[in-house]
């Protein structure tokens, strides 16, 4: 009943209307469970309390030492807007220190963007950026408590039929055609043609750089603006579904170099329908990048679980990589699109770091553009 391969596997939203566009698909009482989140980072051949921030009363005291150090020579520096950083590294240097970046931030990132930090841009983070209060780092690490702000603190996920169940519940009652290849789309005199068939307009939830593949129009300043974001960069995601040992975990974060592994996520403790009957529980390894298999599997020995592969998956396409100017490219290809009644919505189309909650809620701005007819 577990459908794990791509895409979001857990809900949650501050959003209020995309809260209430999605419940109103689904009963959350009877078809999801609500879940708190139990994230752990493997540190060293340790699991330590994720933030790490909130936990370093579990590091060794001569690195505690140092972090405290730094993080009150940053306060008494006084805080910078985020976008006060040129870059993604600039950015957590300057938020968690020197010491931080290169024991956590630095591995994580690095193995899951596999570009230099130094070369990411903020603009697409936004939302997503952690912003430190120092003051309450050092309370969390006497208190021992943390993530109360945190935003999957507590999450959704369905109680039967994973994520795929999200997606089988909206596409009911929909016109939707599966395997068809889409090779031609006209853009001219305010009709879109897709295959030959005409359309009012184009809702477009695919690779923003094959679009130039695709599209047929005489708006030669599409055509140019399209051809220049064919060399965006992604990163791939290489997947091991595994049986686990019972473990209370959600997310284990992997920073450490030993494995190309980045997190596990125990998706058996999402919902007690993502494990067959008498077996040990799931879990889905996750790995940046095409990984072969029999590689993931020797690496695999060495994480906690006494992990069993059951199959394997590669998405090409998991993480956008926004460089410098990339924003500004895509606004401008974007607001032409809108002209020719086109709408890129989602992760690959606008080149956004989306969950499915902003996923979500940009597709319900497409559709207010839509309705008041703004082009």
């Amino acid at each position: 009943g577990l459908f794990h391969c791509v895409g979001g596997h857990i809900f949650n939203t501050r959003v209020e209307m995309v809260a209430g566009w999605f419940w109103s698909k689904f009963d959350r009482e009877k078809e999801f469970i609500k879940a708190k989140r139990n994230a752990r980072i493997l540190f060293e051949g340790q699991l330590v309390g994720y933030p790490i921030e909130d936990h370093l009363y579990e590091l060794a005291p001569e690195k505690v030492s140092r972090i405290i150090h730094e993080l009150l020579v940053l306060e008494a520096e006084g805080r910078r807007e985020p976008f006060a950083y040129r870059n993604f590294e600039e950015f957590l240097t300057g938020n968690f220190g020197e010491t931080l970046y290169q024991l956590y931030f630095k591995p994580y990132n690095q193995k899951i963007w596999r570009t230099d930090l130094a070369e990411i841009s903020l603009e697409w983070l936004e939302g997503k950026l952690p912003m430190p209060d120092y003051r309450e780092i050092i309370l969390n690490n006497i208190t021992r408590e943390s993530e109360k702000g945190m935003v999957h603190n507590t999450f959704y996920y369905p109680l039967k039929g994973g994520s795929q169940f999200i997606a089988d519940r909206l596409a009911q009652n929909l016109d939707v055609r599966y395997g068809m290849q889409i090779t031609n789309i006209e853009a001219d005199n305010n009709k879109v043609r897709v295959e030959g068939q005409s359309y009012d307009g184009m809702i477009y939830t695919g690779d923003i750089r094959r679009l130039h593949e695709r599209m047929n129009t005489n708006d030669s300043g599409l055509k140019s603006a399209l051809q220049k974001v064919g060399y965006l960069r992604s990163n791939g995601t290489s997947n091991l579904f595994c049986e686990t040992d019972d473990t209370d975990l959600s997310w284990l974060y992997i920073p450490g170099p030993s494995t190309r592994a980045h997190r596990i996520i125990y998706t058996g403790n999402f919902s007690p329908n993502n494990n067959p009957p008498g077996s040990r529980k799931t879990c889905t390894v996750e790995f940046s990048g095409k990984v072969a298999r029999e590689e993931m599997e020797k690496e695999i020995m060495q994480l906690p679980g006494k992990l069993k592969v059951l199959d394997m998956n590669y998405e090409p396409n998991s993480y956008v990589i926004q460089t410098s100017g990339v924003r500004e490219k895509i606004t401008h290809i974007r607001t032409k699109l809108r002209k020719h009644h086109i709408y890129p919505v989602g992760r690959f189309a606008e080149w956004e770091y989306y969950n499915m909650d902003k996923a979500i809620e940009s597709a319900m701005n497409a559709a207010d553009l839509i309705s008041n007819g703004i082009h």
